[in-house]
């Protein structure tokens, strides 16, 4: 199972999950680009496009960094068009890019709704579909193309809707399009599947909602990553429009010690993460 040679896509890989995406793709000998909107260094957030770049290609990878604010049509374009003008062309579409705010719906202003909703669910179907055209050409290659959304299993529970409603649609509607996706693409041979954690992960976003508390009963963006790997190297035309868990893909691909992604060693109570359907099977023990 190796990404060696594909091209993925990662749209905001600067930093958490799309980063340890992007490093694990670099260790099989892919080239990843960087889509995000970071170029400078934050203030508060570690990474830029240029350190993701220079991480991958330590990793053993070849990197590309494009700024590009997913929520502008125009910048996506040129995105793809300077992927296509280096590599050749995209195998796989991560869509990793995501806002979050954690409110309800009198303390969730419009400025924040659109937000949330034109990078999630809009930048996604944005994305995909500017994509779209050069997993067409991946397909008829035999390159087995994919897309990977980062959103949840689509669990119609009003628990997941109630407190937060905004980024609940926001989250959903990047669902929607791996369902969507999966169903219209699939006699052309790509690929479309969502990949969620179990527990909260590690990343800038869970410091800001939870602090440090929620960090240390966190697992670290490596366990994201080697599920998506795992997913990425299934046969697109017998794999799709599945919303996978995290642990759940790696125990069915062999793995039994999951220490090693704690954040904090030695931990063994994580805090469950958000939208987890109350159907999902536990590990077995």
């Amino acid at each position: 199972m190796s990404l060696q040679g594909k091209t993925l896509f990662i749209t905001g890989g600067s930093r958490g999950i799309g980063l340890a995406i992007a490093l694990r793709a670099a260790r099989d000998g892919a080239n990843v680009v960087i889509a995000a909107k970071t170029a400078e260094p934050h203030p508060k957030l570690a990474g830029t496009i240029h350190s993701a770049v220079a991480e991958i290609e330590a990793a053993g990878g070849k990197g590309l960094a494009v700024q590009c604010d997913i929520r502008e049509e125009q910048q996506v374009i040129g995105a793809v068009q300077q992927a296509v003008e280096r590599f050749g062309g995209i195998d796989i579409l991560v869509n990793n890019a995501s806002a979050i705010q954690l409110t309800g719906t009198l303390a969730t202003d419009m400025k924040r709704y659109d937000l949330m909703n034109g990078i999630n669910a809009r930048g996604t179907y944005l994305s995909g579909r500017v994509v779209l055209p050069q997993l067409l050409a991946s397909a008829k290659a035999g390159r087995n193309p994919h897309i990977l959304t980062l959103s949840p299993p689509l669990a119609m529970e009003p628990r997941w809707f109630g407190p937060n409603v905004a980024y609940a649609i926001a989250k959903y509607g990047m669902s929607l399009c791996t369902l969507g996706w999966a169903e219209e693409f699939k006699r052309e041979g790509i690929a479309a599947n969502s990949l969620w954690p179990r527990t909260t992960i590690a990343t800038a976003a869970i410091q800001m909602v939870g602090g440090e508390g929620m960090m240390k009963q966190s697992r670290t963006p490596e366990i994201m990553a080697d599920a998506a790997q795992v997913i990425l190297c299934k046969p697109a035309r017998e794999f799709t429009g599945r919303f996978c868990i995290d642990d759940l893909v790696l125990y069915e691909a062999g793995l039994r010690d999951f220490s090693k992604y704690a954040a904090v060693p030695g931990t063994t109570q994580f805090l469950p993460d958000f939208f987890l359907p109350k159907d999902v099977p536990e590990l077995p023990a």
